[in-house]
């Protein structure tokens, strides 16, 4: 199995937000080193918890310090720019990065409606064709004329680059559907909603049809992840990522506390009961289980690439996560 790196750089408490970009950075070094396949950055707007706003501009500069890593955004919000620009963003990238690329898009806001209209300017935000906006970008990206009549007097540069692999994040039969039909690979977000489905996968896989972009159906599994020598201390570290996720659910200002201040926190029988329900999205053990968690998935719904998100509140626990997985399993 392949293992890949999700990052949201998390802003812990305590911490400011430049100093989880540099901590991203950090992360990309290591799993550079550690031999992880791909790492990709994800797009948040209006939050104080995470500091990716602009994964773009994050794997530009990566690009420039990994040899073998290869770099994307998972996802870019595609709601919120037009084909042409994410056409020419990612066309960049690719020629400054040949074969080294991933264009990932996704069809959330990656904020609230606060941000959404922000980033469109007060207008109203068109959320009915982004498989239209999405199948126009790789026109574009590809240098073939777009069907959208808005685009076919434009072209995106620079032109004739090697094609990024184009991803699209999702977690429902209609967005594997989608995927399939457009030739791209499919991304499920398990850390998001804990419903991974063999036949979600097998149907991505039955009807995928080869593109430009990629020759077969290709598939990866993103998992939040807590792992440490012993399952005692795995439990400790994960308390912070448990915490957040509850207070999400509870419509509060979501923090990722630290340890000592996720144990100490009283939680009522019911917010146990939904801490372990959340365990399904939140793998939590030695390496040895987790792996084996990780394989076993793998081998029963049908991937071999694992993207692991971390969200420890220390940057060093968060970065042996990944040395420990690197260890089992590359």
């Amino acid at each position: 199995m392949k293992l890949s790196v999700l990052d949201q750089a998390p802003v812990t408490a305590g911490n400011q937000s430049a100093e989880a970009i540099i901590k991203a950075v950090e992360l990309a070094l290591l799993a550079d080193e550690l031999g992880y396949h791909r790492m990709w950055l994800a797009e948040h707007h209006n939050t104080t918890t995470f500091a990716s706003s602009a994964p773009e501009i994050i794997i530009a500069y990566l690009s420039s310090l990994t040899k073998n890593l290869r770099l994307g955004t998972g996802g870019t919000m595609m709601m919120h720019y037009s084909p042409l620009k994410m056409a020419e963003v990612f066309k960049t990238l690719s020629a400054l990065n040949p074969g080294k690329i991933d264009f990932g898009v996704g069809r959330a806001p990656g904020g609230d409606m606060k941000a959404i209209y922000a980033l469109s300017e007060g207008a109203r935000p068109e959320l009915r064709y982004l498989y239209k906006k999405l199948e126009t970008t790789l026109e574009l990206i590809k240098d073939a004329l777009p069907s959208d009549s808005l685009y076919q007097e434009t072209i995106a540069s620079p032109s004739q680059i090697v094609l990024p692999e184009a991803w699209l994040l999702g977690s429902s039969g209609d967005s594997a559907r989608e995927a399939a039909r457009m030739g791209v690979g499919y991304s499920f977000a398990q850390f998001f909603m804990g419903s991974l489905s063999k036949e979600i996968l097998d149907l991505y896989k039955s009807r995928f049809q080869p593109s430009d972009f990629m020759e077969k159906p290709e598939i990866n599994v993103a998992y939040l992840a807590t792992v440490a020598e012993s399952l005692e201390e795995a439990e400790y570290e994960a308390a912070p990522a448990d915490i957040q996720r509850l207070m999400m659910a509870k419509g509060q200002k979501p923090v990722i506390l630290t340890p000592e201040a996720a144990k100490s926190l009283p939680l009522t029988e019911l917010d146990r009961m939904k801490i372990q329900e959340n365990r399904r999205i939140h793998l939590v053990g030695t390496p040895a289980i987790v792996a084996d968690k990780l394989l076993q998935e793998g081998n029963e719904y049908g991937f071999d690439e694992a993207m692991i998100v971390s969200i420890t509140h220390s940057q060093e626990k968060r970065l042996n996560t990944y040395r420990l997985l690197a260890k089992e399993i590359i």
